[in-house]
């Protein structure tokens, strides 16, 4: 048999082995002290029985007629059950007197005053008149037996239903016990590994505290590591712009000033170079923001405004059809940073331009429940890669162009708001595309405080 793992299942374990010896050895000694007390009450009675019936016999057998020595048997004056059976006999082993249901074989020969037994029975011995006159009183071992158990029955009965709710009364008080343990452990399971606040350790037990500030000092070191590591990331990227941005003017001045055709062809070539490594650059800092900025704030503002502004700046580099935008009329309120929903989007609609359809339009819906989705058309993604896609650096085919963290910070974003990424392949309704789609909270989802 296993030992139980979990504390609750080991004290269980324990309380109630410990319980039911405790139970089980207190029956044992009350049942032997229980057969001793009933063993010296029944001595008892037979003694004073044998003593009572001893003057009675005497009487009667003294005042009988000369001669008249022949065996009496007592008759019953009412029928009943005999326990007690007694004879009475001279110093010769003449019966005298005996009992109406006396069996003579259960009396062994006189062998003086006091108690005796045989393998059936238990005796006690009195004599008068210097030993002529003796009596015998018997009592069969099965009825002290009988007694005894009626009695351990009576006593044990009420045991077999406190033992039960005992072990139920145990459960209950243990499971009370670790129910602050229980909530350690579910805060622990449900937090997503992008979560390092502190944990919080209310009414935990003093053994388990110090390793609750433990987890929470780890936490806060991990905390730290991680914000440096992307404070690092997003100065770095940020630092890149400024010279990029400057590397990229000399580029297009290059191309301007040479009159020779392969001079301007590299400083075409390094142009294109510089914009990806820009492009690069501000993909990891909003890859920085996604994982370590706040994303809901104490006010709200509608979605549709950072929806509009990231389509519309988008516009500016695509044709005008390559875009299609659906919003709802009324305000989508919701308290997620308008950034953050800009950076989401924006991710989105050019993950659907670099890798769907040029033919055919890129369509950004928002609805009122705030479900913001983007699709377009183009081959259909296998489900296998569909699971991949969120994965950093991870692309739709290795010589796709593209960065590949476009869906990975999408999916970050969502994440940490408490949503989910759902991506499909081909669109609902269609044989052919690709669909991803984000449920962003909106104010009405938010649970009034009470």
């Amino acid at each position: 048999m296993r030992r139980p793992r979990s504390l609750q299942g080991r004290l269980l374990l324990s309380l109630g082995t410990v319980l039911l010896v405790i139970w089980i050895g207190a029956a044992w000694a009350t049942a032997l002290l229980l057969r001793h007390e009933i063993a010296e009450v029944f001595d008892s009675s037979l003694q004073e029985t044998a003593q009572r019936l001893l003057p009675l016999a005497v009487q009667d057998i003294v005042g009988r007629e000369d001669g008249d020595v022949a065996s009496q048997r007592l008759g019953a004056i009412r029928s009943h059950n005999e326990l007690l059976t007694y004879v009475v006999r001279d110093d010769k082993g003449q019966i005298l007197l005996q009992s109406h249901v006396a069996d003579l074989s259960v009396f062994p020969p006189y062998g003086g005053p006091g108690f005796g037994r045989t393998a059936t029975h238990r005796l006690y011995s009195e004599e008068a008149l210097q030993g002529t006159i003796r009596i015998t009183v018997a009592e069969p071992f099965a009825h002290r037996a009988n007694v005894a158990r009626d009695v351990q029955m009576g006593l044990g009965l009420p045991i077999l239903l406190v033992i039960p709710a005992a072990f139920v009364a145990v459960v209950l008080t243990a499971r009370r016990s670790t129910r602050p343990l229980r909530a350690f452990r579910e805060q622990l399971e449900t937090r997503s590994e992008k979560d390092l606040g502190a944990v919080t350790a209310n009414d935990l037990p003093s053994e388990v505290t110090p390793l609750a500030v433990t987890l929470n000092a780890l936490f806060a070191r991990l905390r730290t590591a991680f914000e440096a590591e992307r404070s690092l990331a997003a100065n770095t990227a940020h630092e890149l712009r400024t010279p990029l941005a400057g590397a990229i003017a000399q580029a297009q001045r290059i191309q301007k000033e040479t009159a020779e055709p392969h001079t301007a062809q590299r400083g075409a070539d390094i142009e294109v170079t510089l914009k990806r490594l820009t492009a690069r650059a501000e993909r990891l800092m909003q890859f920085a923001r996604a994982e370590g900025g706040r994303l809901r704030l104490d006010q709200v503002s509608d979605l549709r405004a950072a929806v509009r502004a990231v389509v519309d700046d988008m516009r500016r580099s695509v044709p005008q059809d390559r875009i299609f935008l659906h919003m709802p009329e009324t305000a989508v309120m919701s308290d997620i940073d308008p950034n953050a929903t800009g950076i989401l989007c924006r991710n989105l609609v050019e993950n659907a331009l670099h890798y769907g359809s040029q033919a055919s339009p890129v369509e950004v819906t928002l609805d009122p429940d705030g479900l913001l989705t983007v699709s377009n058309d183009g081959p259909v993604v296998p489900p296998e890669m569909l699971t991949k896609l969120v994965d950093r650096f991870e692309r739709a085919g290795t010589s796709t162009a593209g960065s590949g963290i476009g869906l990975s910070i999408v999916s970050t974003i969502a994440d940490r708001m408490g949503s989910l990424l759902a991506l499909r392949s081909p669109r609902p309704g269609t044989q052919s595309g690709f669909e991803a789609s984000v449920k962003l909270a909106t104010a009405k989802d938010v649970e009034p405080k009470a």
